[in-house]
């Protein structure tokens, strides 16, 4: 065999492995999960509207190599992952485990008075695979839904909040009548 038929070979070869390469590169781009951040995969979100508060319930699963890391230096970058997807600033954690954690956001919700509340739009910054929105009234359901689209309208069940509204009231109008 002469060296100008090896070149052609080595040519075809090195282009071929360059175009194995490449592909290997972009494999894992093309394969990203909208519901995952980081070393979390969200599978769902429940999210509870108590009065102005959203109780949240997040189920999720991390990665393997991870979890040996929580168990010698915590929990906290977990729990700043799980902040950053869901997108409240102001979240408060109450619980939180390697498979699911429960948040409380007050003031989620804009009062109307009289027992009136508006849950308004809201936006992740994940795709949420099973989004659920529950109120006293009603609930919503989501697949694969980045936003809550619309907000959500409900009426407290809680009496004490339905007092505490029409005291409010009668000693609004008292002053007004004064």
């Amino acid at each position: 065999m002469g060296r100008s038929q090896k070149y052609p070979i080595m040519r075809i070869s090195a282009v071929v492995l360059f175009f194995l390469l490449i592909v290997g590169m972009a494999a894992p781009v093309i394969a990203a999960q909208e519901e995952r951040y980081s070393y979390i995969t969200v599978q769902d979100v429940r999210i509870k509207l108590d009065n102005e508060s959203a109780i949240i319930h997040v189920n999720y699963k991390v990665d393997e190599g991870t979890r040996f890391i929580f168990f010698l230096l915590g929990k906290q970058d977990l729990k700043n992952k799980l902040m950053k997807i869901l997108n409240y600033n102001d979240a408060q954690m109450n619980r939180i485990d390697l498979s699911s954690a429960d948040f409380t956001v007050e003031n989620a919700a804009v009062s109307y008075g009289n027992g009136i509340f508006w849950y308004p739009s809201h936006t992740f910054n994940v795709a949420i695979p099973l989004l659920s929105v529950t109120t006293p009234q009603a609930t919503r359901n989501f697949t694969t839904a980045k936003e809550f689209p619309g907000g959500m309208g409900y009426f407290a069940t809680d009496s004490r909040v339905l007092q505490e509204t029409a005291k409010a009231n009668v000693v609004s109008e008292r002053k007004t009548i004064r």
